[in-house]
């Protein structure tokens, strides 16, 4: 009709809706898509930096038992070994008396260990009583260390000349399993710690790969925005059909009114007011 602009075809409103919403899907899966590269290279770095720590380890390991290998050759644990049949016995031409330092050695532990117990001190309080009394007294003439008791002073004088080094070998002893004891702790502690961040990093990652999984409240919000634009394209293609109808359907004075503009053309050209 004249007087009215041109209305653009639905079709055309619904393409270019479409076009749009397709320009706002490939933004997303392009975004998306960044998102899991980021991801990738990070979850590459940290995989990278583990494998370097286990490596480090790893070698620290390697260092610790050379050095542990490297003291037990130097503290003569070959011949601590030579009962074992896989380890050749070294001979030697010496003649000095030869002794087992492992079954010294324990027991010099046992000697220490019993001579810190109340047993020992009762022992020892009966046998000096025992030993006064009798010589004191003289039962049937037996007085074999009279008063001052000079045997008496020499045999404890004796025996602490020989407890105070067996007690300074059982605690050497206990400070080298200390020691041992000490590197396998650490080795454990360091193992544990990486333990712990492999798995605080493993934790971290899945974190960030859940946090990337569409929930259920976003698939709703997403599901809302499509029911929406489908129901605005609904309502526009109504809207264009309620127009077009309404200008094709005539008025109730529309026959009059095309009557009196057909009757003013006529005056008109015949020149009447």
């Amino acid at each position: 009709m004249a007087g009215e602009e041109p209305r653009e075809p639905e079709h055309a409103r619904d393409n270019e809706r479409r076009r749009a919403l397709e320009r706002r899907r490939a933004l997303e899966r392009r975004r998306a898509s960044e998102r899991r590269r980021d991801d990738e290279r990070r979850k590459e770095s940290e995989r990278q930096r583990e494998s370097d720590r286990q490596r480090e380890a790893e070698q620290r390991h390697e260092e610790l038992r050379t050095e542990a290998e490297r003291r037990f050759r130097e503290s003569g644990g070959a011949r601590r070994d030579r009962r074992r049949l896989d380890t050749p016995r070294i001979p030697t031409r010496t003649f000095h008396p030869h002794y087992d330092p492992e079954l010294f050695g324990r027991f010099a532990e046992t000697f220490a260990r019993f001579m810190g117990t109340a047993r020992f001190i009762a022992y020892m309080t009966v046998f000096v009583i025992i030993w006064v009394t009798l010589n004191l007294v003289g039962i049937y003439g037996l007085q074999w260390d009279p008063y001052p008791f000079i045997l008496l002073n020499l045999f404890f004088s004796t025996q602490a000349s020989y407890a105070a080094p067996l007690i300074l070998l059982a605690q050497n002893r206990q400070e080298a399993r200390d020691r041992v004891q000490y590197d396998q702790d650490r080795d454990m502690n360091v193992r544990t710690r990486a333990d712990i961040e492999f798995l605080a990093r493993e934790v971290a990652s899945l974190r960030l790969a859940v946090g990337e999984v569409a929930t259920r409240d976003f698939l709703r919000s997403e599901l809302r925005s499509l029911l929406t634009d489908l129901e605005e394209l609904r309502n526009d293609g109504d809207g264009d059909h309620v127009s077009a109808d309404t200008a094709a359907r005539p008025g109730p004075s529309g026959g009059q009114t095309s009557r009196t503009s057909r009757s003013r053309g006529r005056s008109g050209r015949d020149g009447s007011p």
